[in-house]
């Protein structure tokens, strides 16, 4: 082994160590919690997977996540995935551990704010038609479309002429994409009344996550059997052959985090592509230049 080599294991190793201590601080989710909230947590989930078994399957289901970046590209294949589900049901953090190694250009997040007075007077499902995935693109939308089967419905903000209109609508638009060839995805991440509860107490208690707890995610907390009877009459509804919905439990986020891209993984049928094999080219030295000293208050100050 020549010298070159060990130099190219040593910074191997250092990258493989930069590569676990960026795992861990995203994983570095336990909260601030006072002692007598994290003891109820815990007690509440006895059974969460340990984390040596879920940081060597997410590493594996990553790869795997790269080789349908590379055959995604290859093809030209679209794919659509509709991420929905309860306020703090993880939806983010399954998005965030897809995407974390994946090349934002190929796949990429929707999550659209409150549409504005113009997009309300327009057809309900042309604000979302621009965002849908061109060839060899993965898009994943932090909610969709059915934001008007669930929050619009049950805050109000929809009457019930157009909730009746979009059921009768989304079956055939999820239709018409799927005959112009995109892969479409719908997953419902589903989380028990009492672990919502945990959840929302959590943030409230963490001074780093109180941001995400909104006014409407605390009116949904109220209106929970609302809800519930929304999401069972979007599922009676909605889930047609061509599109069925797939529900992930999401009480072990972990679990759901595994559970979720392996399903993804199972309904995407990529295949490895082929790749040229990569050779770093010679740097070109001039022995003529110099590099010139830049001035001090051009860099950040070393305070670590």
């Amino acid at each position: 082994m020549t010298e070159d080599d060990d130099r190219a294991l040593d910074w191997l190793e250092a990258e493989l160590q930069d590569t676990l201590d960026e795992d861990i601080e995203i994983e570095f989710s336990e909260p601030m919690l006072s002692r007598e909230i994290r003891k109820i947590y815990l007690r509440e989930h006895p059974e969460m997977l340990g984390r040596e078994v879920y940081f060597r399957n997410l590493l594996r289901l990553q790869a795997e996540l790269i080789k349908v970046q590379d055959w995604v590209q290859h093809t030209g294949a679209k794919v659509c995935i509709l991420m929905e589900g309860r306020d703090s049901a993880g939806k983010g953090g399954v998005i965030k551990r897809i995407t974390q190694r994946l090349n934002p250009r190929v796949a990429r997040v929707v999550a659209l704010p409150a549409p504005s007075r113009r997009e309300q007077s327009q057809w309900y499902f042309q604000r979302y038609v621009p965002h849908l995935p061109a060839g060899g693109e993965i898009v994943m939308f932090d909610r969709s479309w059915y934001n008007r089967a669930g929050v619009e419905r049950v805050m109000g903000f929809a009457s019930d002429d157009q909730v009746e209109q979009f059921f009768q609508d989304v079956p055939e638009f999820e239709r018409m994409l799927v005959r112009s060839g995109v892969i479409l995805l719908k997953y419902w991440f589903s989380i028990t009344d009492q672990e919502q509860q945990l959840r929302f107490l959590m943030r409230i208690h963490d001074p780093m996550k109180q941001w995400k707890l909104s006014p409407m995610d605390l009116e949904s907390r109220r209106r929970w059997e609302q809800y519930t009877k929304a999401k069972e009459e979007m599922f009676a509804r909605t889930n047609i052959p061509e599109a069925p919905w797939y529900i992930v439990e999401g009480n072990d986020k972990k679990r759901e985090r595994l559970n979720c891209i392996e399903h993804i993984l199972s309904k995407i049928p990529y295949e490895e592509v082929p790749t040229e094999k990569v050779t770093l080219p010679e740097r070109v030295y001039n022995p003529d230049y110099e590099r010139q000293v830049l001035p001090d208050e051009l860099y950040v100050p070393k305070v670590y």
